[in-house]
């Protein structure tokens, strides 16, 4: 089977990098430093047109959590039904309970919209942060979730890769398993023989300047020292040596 290298990219420009490093999907995103929130349509629109890229559209409004209310979900909703109609080949979603399990109700119904478009649903990383990832993996594979997005529940995917494994080895033959947090070139091709796995999430990061971030007392840095006046975009050589590794 082949491996697959997924980018996590921020815009437009990211999602160049990664189709020029090799790479042949991408999970759309804004806002890379609160974990990743809803992109434009018009960045989807021009990815789709200019590129070949696989693009997995990110559905996620708000920083922190996954518990959302109805006026959170049926926005999602929209989100997700106008990247589907303008081309998008998949949905990143996540909706959890306060108590931190599977929302079935939210998820079910975001699941049938993105199949009714013959398309890809992919369980993010919430899935991550449930109380406990076999009970969670098996609500998600009796709701049809065609992916999940993990760390194996901890801070990076190495850290969590026996829980990967045991994920993979488990229930591998009825749903895809994609390893992310923290991969690059020197672990991928570990992860991937280690856990059984052939697909690889990464940001592949480094940063650019923009002087016009801080003046005196006035700061828009989301980063903190050194970066204080950067900001993170996808290195096209760290794909490519990403992809390279995993050949």
């Amino acid at each position: 089977m082949k491996n697959i290298i997924e980018i996590c990219a921020g815009s437009y420009q990211d999602c160049l990098a990664a189709a020029q490093g090799g790479a042949t999907r991408v999970e759309l995103n804004s806002a890379l430093s609160v974990g990743g929130l809803t992109p434009s349509i018009a960045t989807l629109i021009r990815v789709k047109k200019e590129t070949n890229l696989k693009v997995i559209c990110m559905v996620r409004p708000r920083a922190a959590g996954f518990h959302y209310d109805e006026n959170d979900f049926k926005i999602m909703m929209e989100d997700a039904k106008l990247f589907l109609q303008h081309g998008a080949d998949g949905i990143a979603f996540g909706f959890l309970r306060e108590d931190g399990m599977v929302n079935t109700e939210q998820t079910k119904t975001m699941i049938e919209m993105i199949h009714s478009y013959q398309k890809e649903a992919v369980f993010h990383r919430a899935f991550d942060v449930c109380p406990n990832p076999y009970k969670a993996i098996e609500t998600l594979i009796d709701l049809k979730v065609d992916r999940i997005l993990t760390s194996g529940q901890e801070e990076k995917a190495m850290q969590g890769i026996a829980l990967i494994k045991d994920l993979q080895s488990k229930y591998g033959n009825q749903i895809e398993l994609l390893a992310g947090s923290g991969m690059n070139a020197t672990n991928a091709m570990e992860m991937i023989q280690k856990a059984g796995i052939h697909q690889v999430h990464s940001s592949c990061k480094n940063y650019h300047i923009d002087t016009t971030t801080k003046k005196n007392n006035v700061s828009y840095a989301y980063l903190p020292h050194p970066h204080e006046m950067d900001y993170d975009v996808v290195d096209e050589k760290l794909v490519k040596a990403l992809v390279e590794s995993v050949k």
